[in-house]
């Protein structure tokens, strides 16, 4: 996109504390939370940690957890049972194959089950401070395409895409500005084209104002 400068430079003055909305204060708490994100507001996800982190505190005790009672623990975030799968199974290898600490590597990370690279973006940007690539969730999905950074509908190929036009020194904070965006104005349904700083340089909005 031959615009992508000024669109960081528009997002990040209207959004400038843009950060992760889930509750955390380690690299384990993290990886629960976001993997019980998916599908799931930030807003929920951190109702449900509060109790959820007092209860298991390391990755020994989700690796021991019986799946049924943690499956009750989060049921509210919805797919429980994937999600207990999930977390149960990383855990376990997380004690087996690092040291009960959360790996910080890519290759490492999408080893444990139910982790991919959206999850170890994440991950790895605010647990530890690596920028690997640029996480794509179903905000930075819809807005990409909409602006004009991408084509592509995989996952794997938008963040590729975006890694060829976003500088590497604000892969980690990227995501941000376009979930802060969507959230506000580029909302899914009907996004607020009208009140959009970038509605003179957003591909969607340009291709809709002068189709036909």
């Amino acid at each position: 996109m031959k615009d992508a400068a000024e669109v960081i430079r528009r997002l990040e003055r209207e959004y400038p504390d843009a950060r992760i909305a889930l509750n955390y204060s380690t690299p384990l708490e993290l990886l629960v939370a976001v993997v019980l994100s998916a599908q799931c507001t930030d807003e929920a996800v951190n109702k449900i940690t509060q109790g959820l982190f007092e209860k298991y505190r390391t990755a020994e005790d989700y690796a021991g957890a019986d799946r049924e009672h943690l499956e009750q623990d989060i049921k509210s975030t919805g797919f429980y049972h994937s999600k207990a799968k999930s977390l149960i199974g990383a855990a376990a290898s997380i004690v087996a194959d690092f040291g009960g600490e959360v790996p910080r590597t890519m290759a490492e990370l999408t080893s444990l089950p139910g982790v991919g690279r959206k999850t170890a973006n994440i991950v790895l940007y605010n647990a530890f401070g690596i920028t690997d690539g640029i996480a794509v969730d179903t905000h930075v999905k819809r807005l990409s395409g909409r602006i004009g950074f991408t084509a592509n509908s995989e996952p794997e190929k938008i963040e590729r895409d975006l890694m060829e036009q976003i500088p590497r020194a604000i892969w980690g904070g990227f995501s941000y500005l376009l979930i802060e965006h969507g959230r506000a104005i580029c909302i899914a349904r009907k996004p607020k084209c009208g009140y959009c700083m970038l509605k003179d340089i957003c591909q969607w909005e340009l291709k809709d104002r002068f189709s036909g």
